[in-house]
């Protein structure tokens, strides 16, 4: 590396959800997603057509690994050690939602009641994170 490349190179990194760290967050994204799961679902069980349940489970298990994705960054880079301790039980939302959005739950199956579950689950998530935006 030349010696003005290494002067001018930065210094350290900074890493957000997006290139830039704009702050905007927002369990919709994740609620979005685990409906469009609830809806893949139900639409494989009503269907008969292989093609078309084998494409279903395919975009629902899309849709599940971005229901915990936008969890994960709402979990890591939203809250923080404040709304852990005022909110005791977040942790353990965070883990059983993404469990639910995993390979036991609405990945591996097609049962309507686990995307319930799933959707119950963010939507305590996001009442705790519309309170915290009250604060």
């Amino acid at each position: 590396m030349s010696l003005f490349a290494t002067l001018v190179a930065p210094r350290s990194s900074a890493y957000a959800h997006c290139d830039l760290p704009c702050g905007v967050y927002d369990p919709a994204q994740a609620r979005l997603e685990a409906e469009s799961v609830k809806a893949c679902m139900e639409k494989h069980n009503a269907s008969d057509d292989h093609d078309f349940k084998a494409r279903s489970i395919s975009i629902k298990e899309q849709r599940s690994q971005l229901v915990k994705e936008h969890l994960w960054v709402l979990w890591t880079d939203y809250f923080k050690p404040p709304h852990f301790e005022k909110y005791p039980q977040l942790n353990e939302l965070f883990n059983q939602a993404t469990k639910l959005a995993g390979a036991g739950g609405t990945k591996g199956t097609c049962d309507v009641a686990v995307a319930d579950q799933l959707l119950a689950k963010i939507d305590e998530i996001a009442a705790i994170f519309w309170e915290t935006k009250k604060a």
